[in-house]
């Protein structure tokens, strides 16, 4: 038999090696994973006044805001509040002016503007991307699989295209077989995500939208809502198996592409206030003034890339219209009008460190054609003051670019018109 004394020194020896193992566990950096969702067409007055049980868990007390689509309305910006039009707002941080998506048919998309997808993979080929989705057009067209203009971009794994399978899903005049491809959508999804752990996946859900044209606001358009959390509910149980058991950091954020018309609910694509009317729901901790001043779908995708800790090429950074609700962002909501021949830019600072920018004009916009425009730097300014001007010429467009300490802003003003 051994002695008390032995059985105490074996016990802190295996002390001492958990401690050793805890320290070393607990300093690792966890590898970040993403997952962005887009239920479409409901807007943000129906999600806050139904009970939905998955959206309130994943975000907790501070994930829950208001957003907008739509660009800014009655600018340059201004963006047709139609699906295809805000899912690629979503992917390419950009507004319609610039990825060239303006309804449904897709028909010219503008590859310049780089999605999510095709950064991700530029950054490091070996992440693993995922696509769920109940339309295939999202895959082919929108991100672009394949396509020599859109970078030959391979998704790893993609589960869509079942709308095109009518002998499993025949076609009913109620959509309800959309209701059954997304049942599957969100099922595989779930499925993949808690056996694989893509580092980014897109999942997409189309039911809410096809009831909310037939039936506008009614019982019915709630209780797709109320299906929906329930589907997202699958997906977020396998995100929660994964960091229980892996050593991952999951961001989930769910979002629509529009919202509906004020009088009926049963129509989008207008600017009217409920049309633009969106909404964010995340579970991240690391979330920075943005998210409570009224984000836009533009600012979902370099969020995404901050989370992943993705570097975007400069060229792409610069033509973003979203700045990042998640990690350090200097300023928002920049704005440009003539003043007395000169231009003077404002825009609401993030932060109360001093911080100076620079701010750079170019007269020429032909990135968008494969080209590239020339900056001249026009000044510095420090990011507190909220405002700065500079001498223009009154017969040129003026596309006009800060570079703060975290990221870059732009706006367009054209004096020619």
């Amino acid at each position: 038999m051994k002695s008390k004394n032995t059985h105490f020194y074996f016990l802190l020896i295996y002390l001492t090696l958990c401690s050793v193992m805890i320290r070393c566990t607990s300093g690792k950096e966890k590898i970040p994973k993403a997952v962005f969702i887009i239920v479409d067409g409901i807007p943000a007055d129906v999600i806050e006044k139904l009970e939905l049980p998955t959206l309130n868990e994943i975000a907790g007390a501070n994930g829950y805001t208001r957003a907008y689509v739509g660009g800014g309305k009655g600018t340059y910006s201004e963006t047709p509040t139609i699906s295809a039009v805000g899912y690629n707002s979503l992917l390419t941080g950009t507004w319609a002016n610039k990825h060239n998506v303006w309804d449904n048919r897709i028909a010219e998309p503008n590859y310049r503007c780089w999605n999510i997808f095709r950064i991700a993979k530029s950054f490091n080929p070996a992440l693993k991307t995922a696509i769920f989705s109940t339309w295939q057009d999202n895959r082919t067209k929108l991100v672009g699989e394949g396509l020599e203009a859109a970078g030959s971009l391979k998704i790893d794994y993609a589960f869509d295209g079942l709308e095109h399978d009518t002998l499993n899903y025949p076609h009913d005049k109620d959509s309800y077989y959309i209701h059954r491809i997304d049942e599957a959508v969100s099922d595989d999804a779930a499925t993949y995500i808690a056996s694989e752990g893509p580092d980014l996946s897109w999942v997409y859900l189309q039911y809410t939208d096809d009831v909310g044209h037939r039936y506008g606001d009614s019982m019915e358009f709630d209780e797709a809502v109320k299906i929906a959390d329930s589907q997202i509910g699958k997906i977020w149980n396998a995100i929660k198996m994964r960091e229980k058991n892996f050593d991952e950091d999951w961001l989930i954020i769910i979002t629509t592409d529009h919202g509906r018309d004020a009088e009926t609910g049963r129509h989008h694509g207008g600017q009217s206030d409920r049309e633009r009317l969106s909404w964010i729901v995340t579970n991240s901790k690391q979330l920075n003034k943005r998210f409570s001043l009224n984000p836009a779908v533009v600012d979902i995708m370099p969020s995404l890339g901050n989370h992943l800790r993705l570097k975007i090429p400069d060229e792409i950074s610069r033509e973003l219209d979203g700045v990042p609700f998640i990690g350090n962002t200097d300023l928002v909501d920049l704005k440009a009008v003539q003043l007395n021949g000169q231009i003077a830019l404002q825009w609401k600072k993030l932060s109360d460190e001093v911080k100076l920018c620079e701010v750079f004009v170019s007269n020429t916009n032909t990135f968008g054609k494969g080209g590239t425009d020339q900056y001249e730097k026009v000044g510095e300014v420090s990011v507190n003051s909220g405002e700065f001007r500079f001498d223009a010429d009154s017969t040129l467009f003026h596309k006009v670019l800060i570079k703060a300490p975290h990221h870059y802003a732009n706006v367009w003003i054209d004096l020619s018109r």
